[in-house]
C-alpha cells in the first residue's frame, strides 16, 4: 500500500524527472502536499528504500546544507507512468480493495469442505471470469492489468536468448491471450507467421487483426483452432490438474490437425524449486502461489507436478529453459 501511494502521489516520476539524485526537500515541494503532511514523506520514503524501491545518497539543497537524496531503482524504474513497459495496472489490480477483500476470509475458506471453489468465488459467489464477463469496467481494468505484464514479457521472449523458441514455424495460437499483446509483438517480429489469438469472446469483441493476425472468440476447455505451435502464457497455474489436463489436451488435438512441422505447446510459467533462485525471488513465487489459490483454482508447479502433467495430457517430452526471471519457458513435444 505504500508502494501504490508513492505511484499515485507521481514520487518514481518526480524523481526520473529531476534527472539526478533528488533532495527530500525538493520532492516535498514536487508533490504539493499541505504543509502539515511534509514531515511524513520521509517515514514513506524510508519503508520504499528498505524495499529496494528506492536508493539514497548524500546530497547538497539549494540552502548548501547535506540532505538525503533519493534515486531510482530498476524496480521504480517499472513504475514511470512514460516507461512502455510499466507495471502500474498489474500493480493497482493486486491492490484494489474489491480484489483484497476475499483475502480477509482466508480461514473461513479453510474450513469449508468445498476444494473446487476459490476463495473469490465463495466470497463474490461468481469467478473472477465470470465476473469479468458481467462487469466491463473490471473486464477492462483487468486486460490492461495482464497487457502491462505482457508488454514485458514479449520483451524478454522475443530477445535473442528466446527468439529461436518460434524460428521455423508456420502458424501460432495465442491460447487465453487477452487483448493480444503478446501475440501482436509475435507477429510483428515474424511476418510469415500466422498468428491468432483464443480468448472468451467479452474478451476479443471488437479488436481488430493484422495481416497476419487474428481474433477467435471461443473457450479453451471447449476446443483451440488447428496450429503449428500453441501459446500459453500464464494460463495453466489458473487452473487445477483436472482442468490443465484438458487445455493441455486439448492443445495436443490442435496439433495432431495442423498440418505444419516442428509441432509443439509454448509455455510460460512459473517453475517452483529451483534452489539457485535467490530468496526475493523464491518468495515472490510463494506469494504468486498464494494468489492464484485466493482468486482461482490453480497452483504454482514444481518441476516434478509439471512432468506428471505434460506426461498424464499424452506428450511425449518437453524442456524447461529457466530464462524469463521468475517464469520458464517450457516447451511441450507432442
Amino acid at each position: 500500500m505504500s508502494l501504490k501511494c508513492a505511484v499515485e502521489l507521481g514520487i518514481p516520476d518526480a524523481i526520473h524527472s529531476y534527472g539526478k539524485p533528488m533532495p527530500l526537500s525538493q520532492l516535498i515541494t514536487s508533490l504539493k502536499i499541505p504543509q502539515s503532511k511534509s514531515s511524513f514523506v520521509h517515514r514513506l520514503m524510508r519503508i520504499l528504500v528498505h524495499s529496494n524501491f528506492f536508493t539514497t545518497t548524500k546530497v547538497t539543497n539549494s540552502d548548501h546544507e547535506l540532505e538525503v537524496g533519493y534515486v531510482l531503482t530498476d524496480s521504480s524504474m517499472l513504475l514511470l507512468k512514460d516507461n512502455p513497459l510499466n507495471l502500474i495496472r498489474y500493480l493497482f489490480i493486486q491492490l484494489d480493495p474489491f480484489v483484497m477483500k476475499p483475502w480477509h476470509q482466508m480461514s473461513t475458506w479453510f474450513k469449508n469442505n468445498d476444494d473446487t471453489t476459490s476463495l473469490f468465488e465463495t466470497e463474490y459467489g461468481i469467478t473472477v471470469w465470470d465476473y469479468a464477463r458481467q462487469e466491463p469496467k473490471f473486464n477492462e481494468f483487468f486486460n490492461d492489468a495482464m497487457g502491462s505484464d505482457a508488454r514485458l514479457v514479449s520483451k524478454l521472449l522475443l530477445d535473442d536468448k528466446c527468439k529461436g523458441v518460434f524460428e521455423g514455424l508456420q502458424s501460432l495460437v495465442d491460447v487465453g491471450g487477452g487483448t493480444g499483446t503478446v501475440a501482436k509483438a509475435i507477429a510483428k517480429s515474424f511476418p510469415q507467421l500466422e498468428c491468432t489469438v483464443l480468448d472468451l469472446p467479452h474478451v476479443v469483441a471488437g479488436l481488430e487483426g493484422t495481416d497476419n493476425l487474428r481474433y477467435i472468440g471461443g473457450d479453451m476447455f471447449q476446443a483451440i483452432p488447428p496450429s503449428n505451435a500453441i501459446l500459453l502464457k500464464w494460463i495453466l497455474h489458473n487452473w487445477n490438474d483436472e482442468e490443465c489436463l484438458k487445455i493441455l489436451r486439448n492443445c495436443k488435438e490442435a496439433l495432431r490437425m495442423s498440418k505444419g512441422e516442428g509441432s509443439k505447446v509454448i509455455v510460460i510459467d512459473m517453475v517452483m524449486g529451483d534452489e539457485k533462485r535467490d530468496h526475493e525471488s523464491v518468495e515472490t513465487q510463494l506469494f504468486f502461489d498464494m494468489m492464484v489459490m485466493v482468486y482461482l483454482t490453480g497452483k504454482q508447479r514444481n518441476k516434478e507436478e509439471w512432468a506428471k502433467l505434460i506426461f498424464s495430457a499424452g506428450f511425449s517430452n518437453y524442456k524447461i529453459i529457466p530464462i524469463l526471471g521468475l517464469r520458464s519457458l517450457i516447451e511441450i513435444y507432442p
